[in-house]
């Protein structure tokens, strides 16, 4: 189909060039948290560019950069007091993979280079990045160029077998990775998850036991963790960060989408001390050698500093809980749909699998959601739903009534 001409966006609504309008169902892919064109961060972003636009953050810093780092590592309770600054998730990712085996490394233990991720794992594209991803589409082309990882099986809720809760197979999944802790531990720099949803490979979750018994295998084995919490931080899966679901934090934190508000480009990894005593050398070949023109920009982290004001001073992990009870009851009559399997919900995420349906339903889907004012973009046969944190009553009601409507049209066809 031809692409949509987008011409400006208010709110939860985008509207192209012949005017009609779509309810941004998917947050533009998961990172505009405050709607389009947000007042506060509009402002914020107009007063810096007044300031200062960009500076390297070689041998330089910023108050922007600094304030942000400060206050997330507050909102960790500084467990993970240090950022490194990149410009999009699969940079957070790559940064976070180097950083494991060079700060290994550092401390005499170099033969620890492997890495490991779930099954139907996605953390980017590039070529780092690709290593943990095990999604056929994107790595077969690239096959030749790729190191190998170790994956181990997903703890997704929806391979329960009769009888069993999300957290038996959680401890399913978890007996796996201790098998090869076992077998590897002393060549396994770190082990890649993305905490209590696997989003890019259709909405797999988990329950946080898995990332408690993780934790607790990672410290046992002298594995790193790394929580991939690029789409689902944020308040994506009702609390700041996933991680705090599990009451655990990793070694390595990649954050990005969300935290500029959808308004820049921008990501970051979070890391403990020690990891950065690692580093901390006169040395220069123990330092961490990987850098960006764009590390740290003003613009994009004082958008950040913008994002985290309005969590503040609007209460949004709270109302996001109402609201998400809203939406769920919206979107009640799919969760009983015949052609409907695993309904499921954590915090502002949705998403549901799509039963008996004929071939090209992503795309017939996208196209019909369209049709009436939704962007929606299924992954395959799972329809999924992470709507900005914004949206009132009535376009609580008017997504899952149209969600409804559309899977109905394109179900039957």
């Amino acid at each position: 189909m031809p692409l949509v001409p987008i011409s400006h966006g208010r709110g939860a609504w985008l509207f192209d060039a012949d005017g009609n309008r779509y309810l941004d169902g998917i947050s533009s892919w998961w990172v505009n948290l405050f709607g389009h064109a947000n007042p506060r961060i509009n402002a914020a972003l107009k007063d810096q560019l007044d300031k200062l636009e960009h500076v390297m953050l070689a041998g330089f810093t910023h108050e922007p950069v600094i304030r942000l780092s400060e206050q997330l590592s507050e909102k960790t309770g500084h467990a993970l007091g240090h950022c490194f600054f990149a410009s999009d998730g699969a940079s957070a990712v790559e940064i976070a993979l180097k950083m494991s085996f060079h700060s290994w490394s550092n401390l005499g233990l170099g033969d620890k280079r492997e890495f490991v991720c779930l099954k139907g794992s996605y953390h980017g594209e590039t070529i780092g990045a690709l290593a943990v991803t095990d999604v056929a589409l994107f790595r077969d082309a690239y096959g030749p160029l790729i190191g190998s990882a170790h994956v181990v099986m997903s703890p997704d809720a929806r391979q329960a077998i009769d009888g069993e809760t999300a957290q038996d197979v959680a401890r399913r999944a978890i007996a796996e990775v201790e098998k090869l802790f076992e077998q590897r531990s002393t060549k396994i720099a770190a082990m890649i998850v993305e905490p209590l949803v696997q989003c890019a490979t259709g909405f797999a979750m988990h329950d946080p036991l898995y990332l408690q018994l993780l934790r607790a295998l990672c410290d046992k084995y002298q594995v790193h963790l790394i929580a991939d919490e690029i789409a689902v931080g944020c308040g994506r899966t009702g609390t700041f960060f996933a991680c705090e679901q599990a009451a655990i934090w990793p070694d390595f934190m990649c954050l990005s989408k969300g935290i500029s508000g959808g308004y820049l480009p921008l990501s970051l990894v979070m890391t403990t001390d020690k990891v950065y005593q690692a580093f901390y050398h006169q040395d220069v070949k123990r330092g961490f050698l990987h850098s960006h023109s764009y590390t740290g920009n003003p613009l994009a982290c004082r958008a950040a500093l913008a994002t985290l004001e309005i969590f503040e001073q609007d209460n949004v992990l709270e109302n996001n809980v109402e609201r998400a009870a809203k939406i769920t009851a919206a979107l009640a009559p799919l969760a009983l749909h015949a052609k409907v399997k695993n309904f499921r919900q954590r915090g502002m995420i949705w998403a549901f699998d799509a039963v008996d349906v004929s071939a090209g339903f992503s795309s017939r889907f996208f196209k019909a959601a369209l049709t009436q004012e939704l962007l929606l973009r299924p992954i395959g046969n799972t329809v999924y739903l992470m709507p900005p944190y914004i949206l009132n009553d009535e376009e609580c009601a008017l997504l899952g009534q149209r969600t409804l409507s559309v899977f109905e049209q394109v179900a039957a066809a």
